[in-house]
């Protein structure tokens, strides 16, 4: 029983690492315990302003066996995303994250070539992939299965490697051999609470999503704030500015995924040239983009408000 753990470990290892992922890790299905009162609080404090669905499946979001019954494993598994080429430095900005083809779509390709494998080369197990659209706690599972540690910024951390990657799940049937966490390594750095523009990160591992420019730009419907208007550092889509300054970022290495390449008129863009983007242009640049989601009229807020149009 246990060299059979110990084999089906190392198939869906050597597999996740076939198919492109930076690293993967596996943890007990169960209740997050420790993340119960963390999620609590954070909802009771409005931390997450209008995104009302997060208040949503509170239970699922702790509990994987009530999205997969019988679920057993948790495998984690991460994807590089971090960028060869980056914008020009005098531009509205995007998150490096969305440089290249939404990566939902990328992951989810990936995850079930994943589990086709598994009931290939295993046997018939039940299960089911996620990619940050489902009520599951992705950072909470990887550092349980040992890719990283929280970081200060709330974003996981991993060294060597930093934090530009994507994090997916499958929770599967099957039992395996299980990881254990990592050490936190932040020691006294206070880098990302001290270089966020809209102070978001209001404690070690708590950000206040409401005020975090990444909300303003892609989650909030309505108007922007007002007292944001100095303090946006030109991001017009999402924000990096935590993991710009964090020291393990140092480390980051360029990603092997095509399908992330930006779109070259992205890098090369100039204000002047955002600033006249038309409903058709937005189309053809993000047609399979996660900026999509803020939709041509959001990024165009988005836009006016950086430019002082409010």
């Amino acid at each position: 029983m246990i060299e059979n753990k110990l084999k089906y470990t190392k198939l869906i290892k050597d597999e996740a690492q076939r198919l492109g992922f930076m690293s993967c890790g596996i943890s007990k299905a169960g209740f997050l315990e420790q993340e119960a009162p963390r999620l609590e609080s954070w909802l009771n404090k409005n931390m997450h302003g209008e995104m009302a669905y997060m208040e949503n499946h509170f239970d699922k979001r702790l509990d994987p066996t009530l999205l997969v019954p019988g679920a057993k494993s948790v495998v984690s598994l991460l994807l590089n995303y971090y960028p060869d080429e980056k914008q020009r430095e005098d531009t509205y900005k995007i998150s490096k994250y969305a440089y290249g083809t939404d990566y939902h779509f990328v992951i989810k390709d990936k995850l079930k070539e994943l589990l086709e494998f598994i009931n290939a080369n295993i046997g018939e197990v039940a299960g089911r992939a996620f990619v940050d659209s489902a009520p599951v706690l992705d950072k909470a599972w990887a550092a349980k299965s040992g890719l990283g540690w929280i970081g200060k910024h709330s974003n996981l951390l991993t060294k060597q490697v930093g934090s530009f990657y994507f994090i997916a799940e499958l929770i599967i049937d099957l039992d395996l051999d299980y990881d254990t966490p990592v050490t936190d390594h932040c020691g006294s750095c206070t880098a990302c609470i001290d270089a966020c523009p809209t102070n978001a990160i209001v404690d070690a591992h708590v950000v206040d999503g409401s005020k975090c420019i990444s909300y303003f730009t892609i989650e909030l419907k309505n108007e922007l704030p007002s007292f944001a208007q100095d303090k946006m550092d030109d991001w017009m889509f999402g924000c990096d500015v935590c993991q710009d300054v964090c020291p393990w970022n140092r480390f980051s290495k360029p990603h092997n995924e095509p399908l992330f390449d930006a779109n070259p008129e992205i890098l090369k863009y100039s204000k002047s040239e955002w600033k006249e983007l038309t409903q058709e242009v937005f189309s053809t640049l993000f047609k399979k983009s996660p900026v999509k989601r803020t939709k041509f009229k959001g990024l165009e807020r988005n836009i006016n408000f950086l430019n002082g149009k409010f």
